[in-house]
């Protein structure tokens, strides 16, 4: 692994940008920008729709299958829903595992074979509509609601390891109360309104549909509440110390959400950049499991 250690940041240099799933199709933001001229609320829909959709529900890959077989695998019902979950070891010192969108627990279990190794419990679940747990999307209060469940019945955690998406949602559980001293945030998503923004200029839409696009989001899941951009920011600091991993290709998170992560942080933050690994295989590579275990344990981090 190729990485580099940084103190922590003091200014973003993000720009909006977020992989969406195939080519973008020209049509679709002609269509849209188009539409947004004569009826901007249906285009602001069309927008919402295309949003929020994760995608095909990924499957176990082969490298993964021992491990995710080896699970304890069990439900938890919210709001008369079943959310898969994963146990592993002997329930001795757990520690979360938190995946981000279009991903499931599985994708973790590189980690999850060091953590063993190591006399850690991994837990983790299949988010709403991802893996084995069906349904439609859930938002970032669901994902709390089901990280305090995990850690009523199996904290409380020794430590959290959280990827993209999984990155605000696991923090903001931390900053409401779920006692946690240390989290590793690989990939992470800082700034709440970059999952819109960045949505935006991938299929190069307009500011009005962005805007509308916003508030449907904001009256479809949050009552109305436009203070959610700034209220579910990951780079609300939380009470942790934070380990932040992010590689300078990313093609789905820019590098420079991590440097808002570590700034909300200052002291209590160390920053690792990787290079050429990607959003994905990070997760993955032995490098970055060796330095999240090793902050796990309160252990120096390597660079």
């Amino acid at each position: 692994m190729a990485q580099t250690e940084h103190p922590p940041a003091t200014r973003s240099t993000a720009t909006r940008e977020v992989r969406l799933p195939g080519p973008v199709p020209v049509t679709i933001r002609l269509a849209i920008n188009g539409l947004s001229r004569v009826a901007p609320d249906a285009a602001g829909r069309l927008a919402f729709e295309l949003w929020r959709r994760p995608g095909p529900t990924g499957r176990v890959r082969t490298s993964e299958r021992a491990v995710h077989d080896a699970a304890r695998a069990s439900f938890i019902e919210h709001a008369g829903h079943p959310v898969a979950t994963y146990a592993w070891g002997d329930g001795s010192r757990p520690v979360l595992l938190v995946h981000g969108w279009g991903s499931r627990a599985s994708r973790f279990a590189g980690l999850v074979t060091a953590l063993l190794d190591r006399g850690y419990s991994p837990v983790s679940y299949d988010a709403f509509g991802h893996g084995d747990t069906s349904g439609a999307v859930g938002t970032i209060l669901d994902h709390q609601t089901v990280i305090e469940a995990l850690a009523d019945q199996h904290g409380p955690f020794q430590g959290v390891v959280a990827h993209s998406l999984g990155v605000p949602f696991a923090l903001y559980a931390v900053r409401e109360g779920v006692a946690v001293g240390r989290v590793v945030a690989i990939s992470g998503v800082s700034d709440f309104g970059y999952l819109v923004d960045g949505f935006c200029a991938k299929l190069g839409l307009r500011t009005s549909v962005n805007r509308r696009l916003r508030r449907r989001i904001e009256r479809s899941y949050f009552d109305g509440d436009g203070g959610i951009w700034e209220r579910f920011s990951a780079s609300r600091a939380a009470g942790c110390d934070l380990l932040v991993v992010h590689d300078t290709v990313d093609e789905v998170v820019d590098r420079g959400q991590a440097d808002l992560l570590a700034a909300a942080y200052g002291e209590r933050a160390t920053l690792i950049e990787t290079s050429g690994l990607g959003h994905s295989r990070i997760l993955g590579d032995q490098g970055v499991i060796r330095s999240a275990v090793a902050f796990l344990a309160a252990e120096e981090v390597a660079a």
